[in-house]
């Protein structure tokens, strides 16, 4: 995607002849400052997902590869590396493309000499990135289908609601949820997008706005618990979310809130997509049940991050000191809420026949 009309990744190889490293967009900092950060080693990189320096399940798949390659700088042993295995895939529970990621480099590195493994780690990593951008480019061509016969039956801008930051930002390049958006505003479709300020990280307010104003694209910022009011007074046209994981039965696991908008856009009449690549899907878990979800810091809930007026980037308190604050990451949308699931491959029902269908080469493994 273009940062101030320059094509720039999420994350890419350092070529600044300083030594083997990974470079990525430290999305602490956004929407305040843009900022590069250098990471150098396992522990970089696995320190980068903790704190969401980078985040979104196909990013921190993404990083987690190239984690890997930088583990291997240091030791290219057997041990070695399923030692950084496990620790990369302790840092982010919910987000199957960790996991996904890690084995991945693994069954390509452990059957090569040590010697091998190494340039292997770097290709094996630059290859997941590659096909990140691929698959969610295809996401956009099909969910522009959807999005065009939405358009075609209304006068004015088609109005979509997202939740949390499932743009560029969560991936390599172009995103899951935000990629139909982006392809329908090149094809000329008039678009403008609710964007769910989604705390208690404010992804929506502070990368999805920032993303879409990037792109030029029309939108709003909405407090999260103004999307059924909209969706009532019919200004919400389709909802379209990514996932953290998806289960064989097309439960979905995202972003804690995901779950009432699902059920506000059901009580409504409103579809209800969610974009879904292949990798997220675990097709080893039944049901949204058997997902793990995250607990993260409470201090998320009870602080909130912004720019004082005098432009420096300040942390302020939310919560009387002593209240304790529960921070559950991610809630589950039963497969029963979605309209369909948007992946590289199409459209396609919230089922376990329908992903079988979709998948079945992975389905089967």
């Amino acid at each position: 995607m273009l940062i101030s009309g320059i094509p720039t990744r999420t994350i890419w190889r350092s070529d600044a002849g300083r030594g083997e490293a990974v470079e990525i967009i430290d999305q602490t900092f956004l929407p305040h400052e843009f900022a590069r950060r250098r990471l150098t080693t396992l522990a970089d990189a696995a320190e980068a997902i903790a704190v969401m320096r980078v985040r979104g399940a196909p990013l921190i798949g993404a990083t987690a590869a190239y984690g890997m390659a930088l583990a291997a700088l240091r030791d290219s042993g057997d041990a070695a590396l399923n030692a950084a295995g496990e620790l990369l895939i302790a840092t982010r529970p919910t987000a199957v493309n960790l996991r996904w990621a890690v084995r991945r480099v693994l069954a390509r590195l452990l059957p090569l000499p040590p010697g091998e493994r190494l340039a292997a780690a770097w290709a094996e990593a630059a290859a997941i990135c590659e096909e990140d951008v691929a698959q969610n480019q295809a996401i956009g061509r099909h969910g522009l289908t959807l999005l065009r016969a939405l358009a075609a039956r209304k006068a004015g801008p088609l109005n979509i609601l997202t939740h949390c930051n499932a743009g560029w930002l969560a991936t390599v390049d172009w995103g899951t949820a935000l990629a139909p958006i982006y392809a329908a505003t090149e094809a000329g479709l008039d678009i403008h997008v609710w964007v769910d300020e989604t705390r208690p990280r404010n992804q929506g307010a502070s990368l999805t706005a920032w993303e879409l104003k990037q792109a030029g694209i029309a939108h709003h910022v909405i407090a999260d618990n103004a999307g059924g009011h909209l969706m009532r007074q019919g200004q919400v046209d389709v909802c379209i979310v990514g996932t953290d994981r998806t289960a064989a039965n097309g439960d979905v696991a995202n972003k804690i809130g995901t779950y009432l908008k699902a059920l506000a856009a059901f009580d409504n009449g409103v579809p209800f997509y969610v974009a879904a690549p292949g990798p997220s899907i675990d097709f080893s878990l039944a049901g949204g049940e058997d997902i793990p979800i995250e607990e993260r810091d409470p201090n998320e809930v009870a602080c909130i991050q912004g720019r004082a007026a005098d432009g420096r980037v300040v942390s302020v308190r939310l919560t009387p000191d002593g209240s304790p604050a529960a921070n559950p990451a991610f809630d589950v949308t039963p497969a029963r809420l979605v309209t369909g699931l948007i992946s590289e491959r199409g459209v396609c029902a919230a089922s376990r026949a329908a992903l079988a269908a979709m998948f079945p080469d992975r389905s089967q493994a």
